[in-house]
Parts: structure tokens; sequence; C-alpha cells
């Protein structure tokens, strides 16, 4: 859901994004479409066109993305880990070259409404897991999508924040 709320927002933005995708840290559902729920509440807030099969996150994402984006705690931690065990292998680095950079593993909801973000990573405010919430909690996730998400985005035209 969070991808396909980005995607939407993202169209009325002067910033241009190569590659926006989204990946679970296990391989739960891989290939298979989102929630009919998920589908369900997007098309309820006119986002029609969101097409996407689930996969897990690859250490190449590392290095491919800039930011890399969990929705709660323990995703972040197993985030965080995958990122430290790529940063020291030096995992082959193709795409980035010399100098490379990998990605800034941080919450979606480390991102505020201003632009800024909140200093610790992980420190801002977790995603739910609507599955078990009934239509009404993709619904509340939707919405807190919506605004954490327009955070984000405000970070980025303010400049990303750097590393």
């Amino acid at each position: 859901m969070a991808e396909a709320i980005f995607r939407h927002q993202v169209t009325s933005s002067p910033l241009k994004f190569s590659t926006i995708d989204s990946a679970g840290t296990a391989a739960y559902h891989t290939n298979s479409p989102p929630d009919s729920r998920t589908m369900s509440t997007l098309r309820a807030h006119h986002i029609t066109t969101y097409t996407h099969a689930a996969r897990q996150i690859r250490q190449k994402d590392f290095v491919s993305f800039d930011y890399i984006l969990a929705m709660d705690g323990e995703n972040l931690e197993n985030l965080m880990e995958e990122r430290g065990r790529v940063v020291r292998a030096g995992n082959q680095g193709e795409e980035r070259g010399e100098g490379m950079k990998y990605a800034q593993v941080r919450l979606i909801g480390d991102f505020l409404p201003d632009g800024s973000a909140v200093e610790k990573v992980g420190g801002g405010e977790v995603v739910g897991d609507p599955y078990y919430g009934g239509k009404e909690g993709f619904e509340e996730v939707y919405r807190q999508l919506v605004r954490l998400s327009e955070g984000f985005l405000k970070f980025l035209e303010k400049g990303g924040g750097g590393d």
C-alpha cells in the first residue's frame, strides 16, 4: 500500500524518481498480488493503476536505492542488519562505482509533516499491520501512510537531508 500511495503522490512533485519499489524482509507471499483489501482501499481513494508482485528484499537493493523505509521496528532492525552485512561485504557495487553509497534505512514514520526527520533512526511513528483489522484497519493504515509519505516526499523535496 505504501508504494502505491507514494507513486500516486510523486506525480505532482517536481522531483523525478527512477525507481519506486517495495519488498518484504521475509519471503511471505512471494510473487503474490497485494491483499484484496489493500486494492479495495486504494481504489476507494482513486488509486486504480497499481500492480505489484510481492518479493523479498535483496542485497543489491541496498546499493540500488537511496532510501529503504520500514513500517515497524522489527523490520527496521532486520533491514539495518542486512545493510550492515552488505556494507561489510562491499557487495560488488557495480551500480554505485567508486565512492559507493548505500541506502539510508529508516522508518517511514521518521519523516514529519514539515519535511524534517526525527533525529534518531527508528524514533518515529510505527505503521501497524492492517491484516487483522478488517476494512477499517486498512483505511486507517491508508490515512497514516498518506500522511507519512507526504512527510517523506517533503523531506526529499527539501534536499533529502544527505547522509
